[in-house]
């Protein structure tokens, strides 16, 4: 019996290596778009563009990851319009097409065919034209920035300021350089920017010197080349409320051209030299088709709900992947998607635009990182394999590290680093969001009724990298149709180390500091005043705290925090029955979270395979404030603790909410939520949730497979494991079979 199954096992996992390649469906437009907000997403590397054709012209924004002006707002490169004569789009036969397998986008219309893809290897866009004959074309880059932009207070959202407004804010302007072929745009930051600002703000100028400044003196770039193209002419226009110029380049006959927009965020990001069109065209499609086959989601069967499901969970695992190799992260609020804002909300009852600014508003800041919000963009990764895309949100933490340790020695004279919740990119709390301070109290704290106290979240990215360690594959167990490049996640150890050092020495600093015992007669920390999440406020012991704190510290081994020294996490009753308790004891509610329920996700402390699951699933089926707040909006994770509890129904009720299409043309172009369009927190937890309803796993690595899965969804996965493992299920007509390598 034990040689037979070691034979179908070895058989199982043969055919899983040499099985047919998976291959997305495309994703097609057979009508022109009304405007921005109907575009399509495009890209690769660091860099998303938003492409439609509208009245006959082909229009496409681009926006690359670290391009922050000296207000912190993530600026777009511009955008650019290809306008042929004879309006070759206008016809029956008009397509516009995302190729998924491939990465790239064609648009074809009477004669006409226009590719359109970014180089996965360095930042650099192609635009390859084919005409069947000559046409008459005009490229044009258009610019809102060619001239100093003041901002108003409430566009200032979109920067560090907020409604901190300094007298005279703008958003300066470009420098542009025409030549026969070639136009160079730049944005040069001063050295003096929110950065210097911050440091006076927030009383730790002493260490200005030594702080990090990624915004100081940063110049970003983008030359639009063409041997096909002749500067012709600068005019001015209007698009949706927003003023702009533009410069235009002329082909009186065109049958072929090459363009090429290369761009430079002020970072070396280029792995390889861009190279010509035709090389960068085949081996970015092969990364792209390599990125399929490292995991998948596809439907078994002709339910609808399952196709469109795996449909959008495609969609935005490619908006994904076009920030896989960006040294910043790919934004909770819009990532690199965001259109006019004019289009995002529905304008006021006598027509005024709700928000009439420039395309580089965004709400919740460019530079600026909501953690709470930010995580769920990342978690999916590890089970979609995409190990090599984290490293953009971790880097971010490691940067940010020597600010964190100093900052914490400047207020509060002793170890570890402190992490803020609204943290700028260069590791100090958003100015606004810091809060006023009276003379001569805590500097280090944020004096904000949703904020204060509220140090954790950073230990979710410290278990992220914890976890891609272990999910890390070894060269030989990994399908050859799907290399994924190794990551050296030990790197980000010091960032979990400090963090627990802090909690550790701070809360002996504050008990102190009250005239309290530093430790309980048991030598328990004592975590007050706290905060669960941003809703329970003064906590005592919140639960998603010491959550965190156990299970970072069990996955470290050695640590400055030892286990002991933990308090367990509080239970409550309610009605007769045991629940997890947000905290011991708090003062008020300030948000909307549920952080009674982070002890399921993200710290698996309670779920499936696990001690007391009664516990966990009384806190999602009882708990009036959980009841109270369930929402599938947004950053919103109890379709993600549904599965994590095995709720079937729950679950699958929650997964068709997070993956239902989005209000603008494009599926997975949704609503801002609490945020901002699209909302990229809404994609991450909707992903994370259909993952958790594939494939979950207990403590000691055993696989559960369709945990929480209707009996009536065929489908077939592919996902990552722990200890490298790849796991191939389908359940057809309630029966299952899978595959695991190794």
């Amino acid at each position: 019996m034990i040689k037979t199954i070691v034979l179908l096992v070895t058989l199982l996992q043969s055919a899983m290596l040499h099985a047919a390649d998976y291959v997305p469906q495309d994703y097609t437009w057979t009508s022109q778009s009304k405007n921005s907000s109907e575009s399509m997403p495009c890209g690769g590397h660091d860099i998303g563009m938003n492409v439609w054709v509208e009245n006959g012209d082909l229009l496409w924004y681009v926006s690359q990851s670290g391009w922050f002006d000296a207000n912190n707002t993530l600026l777009k490169a511009g955008r650019w319009r290809l306008h042929i004569d004879g309006d070759p789009f206008g016809g029956s036969d008009f397509r516009q097409t995302l190729h998924l397998d491939g990465g790239y986008m064609e648009i074809a219309g009477s004669g006409l065919r226009v590719t359109l893809w970014t180089d996965v290897y360095a930042p650099c866009i192609y635009l390859d034209i084919q005409s069947q004959k000559r046409r008459s074309a005009t490229l044009s880059y258009e610019s809102w920035r060619y001239q100093d932009r003041p901002l108003t207070k409430a566009e200032c959202q979109q920067s560090s300021w907020k409604w901190l407004v300094p007298k005279d804010c703008i958003t300066q302007a470009d420098r542009f350089e025409s030549a026969p072929h070639r136009l160079t745009v730049t944005h040069q930051n001063p050295q003096e920017t929110i950065f210097d600002f911050t440091v006076a703000y927030e009383h730790i100028e002493a260490l200005k010197d030594s702080l990090y400044n990624p915004i100081g003196g940063r110049r970003m770039s983008v030359v639009t080349h063409s041997d096909n193209f002749t500067f012709d002419s600068v005019t001015e226009g209007r698009y949706a409320s927003t003023d702009y110029r533009a410069w235009n380049y002329a082909n009186n006959g065109l049958k072929h051209a090459t363009v090429s927009i290369v761009l430079d965020n002020g970072e070396s990001a280029a792995t390889v030299p861009p190279g010509s069109a035709a090389l960068s065209k085949k081996r970015s499609r092969q990364w792209w088709h390599q990125y399929w086959q490292r995991s998948w989601i596809r439907p078994d069967g002709n339910h609808p709900e399952v196709a469109h499901i795996a449909r959008n969970y495609d969609l935005f695992r490619y908006m994904l992947g076009c920030n896989a190799y960006g040294q910043w992260p790919s934004k909770f609020n819009g990532g690199l998607f965001t259109f006019d804002p004019v289009y995002v909300d529905a304008p006021a009852a006598d027509g005024t635009p709700t928000n009439p600014f420039t395309p580089d508003y965004r709400k919740w800041g460019g530079g600026t990182m909501t953690a709470q919000n930010q995580r769920l963009v990342y978690w999916p990764m590890l089970k979609s394999g995409d190990l090599d895309m984290m490293p953009a949100q971790l880097d971010t933490y490691l940067r940010m590290l020597p600010t964190a340790v100093a900052r914490t020695r400047h207020y509060w004279g002793h170890g570890g680093a402190s992490f803020g919740e609204q943290i700028e990119n260069f590791g100090l709390p958003n100015p606004a969001e810091y809060g006023k301070h009276a003379e001569g109290t805590d500097y280090g704290l944020e004096r904000n009724a949703w904020l204060e106290y509220e140090w954790d979240t950073v230990l979710e990215f410290c278990m992220m990298a914890l976890e891609a360690q272990r999910y890390q594959p070894a060269a030989t167990t990994v399908p050859a149709k799907s290399p994924i490049p190794p990551v050296d996640f030990n790197r980000y150890r010091p960032i979990a180390e400090e963090s627990l050092r802090f909690f550790d020495e701070h809360y002996q600093y504050i008990a102190k500091k009250m005239g309290s015992k530093a430790l309980t007669d048991s030598g328990q920390l004592v975590i007050y005043p706290g905060s669960g999440c941003e809703t329970y406020k003064m906590a005592y012991n919140p639960s998603s705290t010491v959550a965190a704190l156990r299970t970072v510290a069990a996955a470290l081994g050695d640590t400055p925090l030892p286990l002991s020294r933990l308090p367990d996490i509080p239970l409550r009753a309610i009605g007769g029955d045991t629940c997890i308790a947000p905290a011991v004891a708090w003062s008020r509610i300030q948000n909307v979270e549920t952080p009674q329920l982070y002890p399921v996700f993200p710290w698996r402390v309670y779920g499936l395979g696990r001690p007391h699951l009664d516990i966990a699933r009384n806190t999602y089926l009882k708990d009036p404030h959980a009841l109270a707040m369930r929402s599938s909006k947004g950053w919103k994770q109890d379709n993600i603790w549904a599965a994590c509890l095995g709720l079937t129904d729950e679950a699958r009720r929650l997964c068709v909410e997070k993956f239902a299409d989005g209000p603008y043309r494009f599926p997975v172009f949704w609503e801002p939520g609490f945020d901002w369009a699209p909302d990229l927190n809404r994609g991450g937890s909707a992903m994370i949730g259909l993952q958790e309803m594939l494939l979950q796993e207990t403590p000691d690595g055993e696989l559960l497979l369709f945990p929480a899965w209707p009996k009536d969804w065929d489908v077939t996965f592919r996902l990552h494991a722990s200890k490298g493992r790849v796991v191939e299920g389908t359940i057809r007509e309630g029966v299952v079979t899978s595959t695991i390598i190794p």
